[in-house]
Parts: structure tokens; C-alpha cells; sequence
């Protein structure tokens, strides 16, 4: 079994919800992500997803931008994220790492080369944003022979053929983008989250991570208890584009343990 896989398979039998934050690799500056991934796991982060920083990321709202424009100015790349994963695992070995971003960096590497340098990083899973499913069966196919989940996007406007287009072809779990628009967008109800996740879960056997929108504990909770998980990006990014690099680790694995808290008491 993956880690991923492993993880969600723990969190069901102890009758919890997934949390899975998102950091920009490279911002504020190369030399803390890998203390940052520590931080998250520290703070109670189930699975860590790692945005390769991209110079068009059109799914990402300013935020998120920010700091894939930061993070490309200090010279991040593809290859030093995956150093990154490499230096996260020499003292994590259990924590899984989705790296998530866009085709580009991954085209110019080369899907078979990328597969085989993500493996020996111990990356767990791949979230290619501009991938449709339709077209990603060869990728796909790759990661999953790598022992790498391919994980896929479906949102609001998801019909019911692309979610079972992304059954055939997703592992490790899919991500429910809960918003019409880009990360950090605001206006989130539960309630069009809850209607949606029974159509997700007819075609995909696969736990169902919500993100987008959520921006604190009380509306993690609220998530958790229509979902499998929760996926927090744009929060955590605007904390550390706000907080000192001295203090920007323990901001994070406070933040996080204060989500962690609530997902716990959620039904």
C-alpha cells in the first residue's frame, strides 16, 4: 500500500478526517521549506501537498501567485523541489508528499524522467493542475508504475462524465475544488459541498479532499464532516508571506494544530 494510501486507510479506522496543507516550494525562501513540511507534520498534517512554483498557475488566485513569483525569483525549479521531498524524507519517512502544479516544468523533464526522479525523492503523489483526465491515461499509468498516486481535480461544474473519466484514472484520493473561481476565493457553503460529494463518490472509490475557500478551524470542521479531508492552501500562504522567517515555522504548526483539533471533534 502507498502512503496515502496507508494514511486514509488509519484515519478511517480511528474514525477521523484527512487535513492536507499546502505550501508553495522555495517561499519565502529555498532554505526553510523543508523545516516547513516538518512543521506541518509536526502540527498534525496528514498528507503535505507541495505547489511547484509555476510562472502561469491559472488555477491560483494572488496569493498563491505571490508566491510561486517569489519562490521562481530565488531560482526554485522542478529539480530542487524534488531535493527538497528528498531532504523531507531523511528524518520523515511516513508523511506523504503530493507534489502539485503544472504540466510544463514536467513536459520539459520528461513524464518517464520525472517519474523515476519523483520515486527516488519518495514523492507519494503527482496533482498536475492543467492534466485533464481524458488525456493523462499515459501519465497516469507512469506514476502508478513509479508507485506514485496520480491525483485529479474535479470541481462544481464537474459533469458526470468527468468524474467518470477521473475514476478510471485517479488514485491516492481526488481533490473536490468547493469554489467556481481560483484558490482563495471566498462564499463557500457546505451544504452545495455535501450535494456534490455523493456524485464524486458513485464514480470514484477513492476518499474525497475538499479545498478552496477554507480559511480557519471553524470552517475546516464544517467541511470534514461532508468530506474524507481538507485541503488548506491560501491561508497558510498568506501566514507565512506575513510572518517573520524567525517565527514563520511555529506560526505554521500552531495554525495547523488548531485545524487539527477541530477535525477531531468533527462527526
Amino acid at each position: 500500500m502507498s502512503r496515502i494510501k496507508n494514511t486514509f486507510a488509519a484515519l478511517a479506522a480511528q474514525g477521523k478526517k484527512g487535513l492536507i496543507p499546502f505550501i508553495t516550494a522555495g517561499d519565502p525562501n529555498p532554505e526553510q521549506t523543508v523545516e516547513f513540511m516538518h512543521a506541518l507534520a509536526k502540527g498534525g498534517a496528514d498528507v503535505i501537498e507541495l505547489g511547484v512554483p509555476f510562472s502561469d498557475p491559472m488555477a491560483d488566485g494572488p496569493v498563491i501567485q505571490r508566491s510561486s513569483e517569489r519562490a521562481l525569483a530565488r531560482g526554485v525549479t522542478l529539480k530542487s523541489v524534488l531535493a527538497d521531498v528528498k531532504r523531507f524524507r531523511e528524518t520523515n519517512d511516513t508523511t506523504p508528499v503530493v507534489l502539485m502544479g503544472y504540466a510544463n516544468p514536467i513536459e520539459r523533464m520528461g513524464a518517464e524522467a520525472f517519474a523515476k526522479a519523483a520515486k527516488e525523492a519518495g514523492v507519494d503523489g503527482v496533482l498536475v493542475v492543467d492534466y485533464p483526465p481524458e488525456e493523462a491515461v499515459e501519465f497516469g499509468k507512469s506514476m502508478r508504475e513509479a508507485g506514485i498516486d496520480p491525483i485529479f481535480l474535479l470541481a462544481p461544474t464537474s459533469t458526470e462524465e468527468r468524474i467518470a473519466a477521473v475514476g478510471k484514472v485517479a488514485s491516492g484520493y481526488v481533490y473536490y475544488v468547493s469554489l467556481k473561481g481560483v484558490t482563495g476565493a471566498a462564499n463557500l457553503d457546505v451544504s452545495d459541498i455535501a450535494g456534490k460529494i455523493p456524485a464524486i463518490k458513485a464514480h470514484v472509490p477513492l476518499p474525497v479532499g475538499v479545498g478552496f475557500g477554507i480559511r480557519d478551524a471553524e470552517t475546516a470542521r464544517a467541511v470534514a464532516e461532508v468530506s474524507d479531508a481538507v485541503v488548506i492552501g491560501s491561508r497558510l500562504v498568506k501566514l507565512l508571506e506575513e510572518t517573520s522567517p524567525e517565527n514563520a515555522a511555529d506560526t505554521l504548526t500552531r495554525f495547523i494544530a488548531e485545524v487539527r483539533v477541530a477535525l477531531d471533534s468533527a462527526k
